[in-house]
């Protein structure tokens, strides 16, 4: 599938199914060809099901996921599902600043196998791909959006459900932006560095900004990636090391963004963490910030209200947002019960009340065509997104990350903590950029 297809692809069910929801009772109604019996349904139809179902209230499944801002909509979710199969399901969490990649692989290594777990896709998902359950064959796999199954497919094998789709640029305060005098979004870096200047001249700290390594070393990076002609074949050349992150004309000009963002910050960024990030953010304390429609359910806990749309990130000749899969649900095949595990993530996405908490509570795109989402769940800055991609296909872009094999984006993120915290200069930023690539590839 070409790249251009992909896009599309994704364009297809974050815009599509969003403008079409806005007419349908809040994005809730059961889709025919999803809706099924709940998984407790068929235990009456005889004593051999009954007592199957008897004994699967000895079940546990574990679920060890990275999705800070779902964690408690998931654990009522699970609570649900016992309540209506007999199978309990514990969810663990992990992300915000933890390493939740780290944090899995030393849970694997220690022997413990959750029956569920979160991974990336492309070289992102290979420490994994031994653990992983072919899903081709389940019921919900024919529903995927195309583009978000190649990431997660090897040989002809589907080995992950797709989680959601998501999109970011700079969401932005718009009414901030008017009490500045701000009339028009900022098409160049130049423009963005102006737009900052009336912010501050108007009392209002442009940026809110984060020490967090993954917002910096993954999302802030992957402007440059994706900026490039092809960015995969850049990538392959700068893991093979016939071209480098310092001699590149694109991240020359990213520094400049990073410059223009860091400049224009919170005076304790160093410091602060990502749910105090987006707290401050949400109370109206700055005008932008560097995340996407994932944060929208942390923002209306602090005010529903807040006037909030996505604003396109200046680099080059044109502003971009950019749209992907954050990750996959993986059924792993060494844990005790695979096939409840299977029957669970059915449940989540064919089941009345699993598709309400997907397209409500966890305030999702989905990532299957059979749930539709509910726009006003979903928010303000992911229906802007909705309305600024089809006018600007060109300008929405890929993400890149996890063509990098694990451990260089972590690295990337310590360089970048370094570089906020004025520890080295730019020249020294893409030194450490390219050196943390040559180090593991070298491996």
């Amino acid at each position: 599938m070409s790249k251009k297809l992909s896009i599309l692809s994704l364009l297809a069910v974050l815009l599509v199914t969003l403008i079409s929801a806005c007419g349908k009772n809040n994005g809730n109604e059961a889709s025919p060809s999803a809706s099924s019996a709940p998984a407790s349904s068929a235990a009456e139809s005889s004593p051999a099901a009954q007592e199957s179902e008897v004994a699967k209230k000895d079940v546990t499944i574990k679920v060890y996921q990275f999705k800070v801002e779902i964690a408690e909509a998931l654990n009522k979710m699970a609570k649900e599902y016992e309540a209506e199969t007999g199978v309990k399901v514990e969810v663990e969490t992990h992300g915000g600043g933890e390493d939740y990649s780290a944090l899995l692989k030393a849970t694997l290594a220690a022997g413990e196998e959750p029956e569920i777990f979160n991974s990336s896709g492309w070289a992102g998902f290979d420490p994994y791909v031994d653990r992983a359950t072919d899903l081709s064959n389940e019921p919900w796999a024919k529903d995927l959006v195309e583009a978000s199954k190649p990431q997660i497919t090897r040989d002809g094998k589907l080995l992950g459900m797709p989680m959601n789709l998501e999109a970011y640029g700079f969401t932005y305060n718009k009414d901030l932006f008017a009490k500045a005098g701000i009339t028009e979004l900022p098409q160049t870096l130049d423009e963005l560095e102006a737009a900052a200047k009336k912010l501050k001249d108007a009392g209002i700290i442009p940026f809110a900004l984060t020490n967090e390594w993954w917002s910096m070393g993954i999302h802030t990076l992957n402007i440059a990636l994706a900026n490039q002609a092809d960015p995969a074949a850049f990538i392959e050349e700068i893991k093979a090391g016939t071209k480098s992150f310092k001699d590149d004309p694109i991240m020359k000009e990213w520094v400049r963004l990073v410059d223009i963002m860091f400049a224009n910050g919170q005076e304790k960024a160093i410091t602060t963490d990502y749910n105090t990030q987006v707290a401050e953010f949400a109370s109206g304390k700055y005008a932008m910030i560097q995340h996407g429609n994932w944060i929208q359910g942390m923002v209306d806990e602090v005010d529903p209200s807040l006037n909030l749309g996505m604003m396109p990130v200046p680099l080059l000749d044109k502003p971009n947002v950019f749209t992907g899969v954050p990750n996959n649900w993986i059924v792993n095949n060494k844990s005790a019960h695979p096939e409840e595990a299977k029957a669970f993530l059915n449940w989540m996405v064919t089941s009345e009340t699993g598709k309400k908490y997907i397209s409500t509570d966890f305030k999702f795109v989905p990532a299957l065509n059979s749930i539709t989402p509910n726009p006003d769940a979903v928010g303000k800055i992911a229906g802007d997104f909705a309305v600024f991609a089809p006018a600007n296909p060109a300008q929405v872009k890929t993400w890149n990350w996890d063509r990098f094999p694990d451990g260089i984006t972590q690295q990337w993120g310590a360089a970048m903590q370094e570089y906020l915290g004025k520890q080295i200069k730019s020249d020294q930023l893409l030194e450490k950029l390219d050196k943390a690539v040559a180090d593991i590839v070298k491996k």
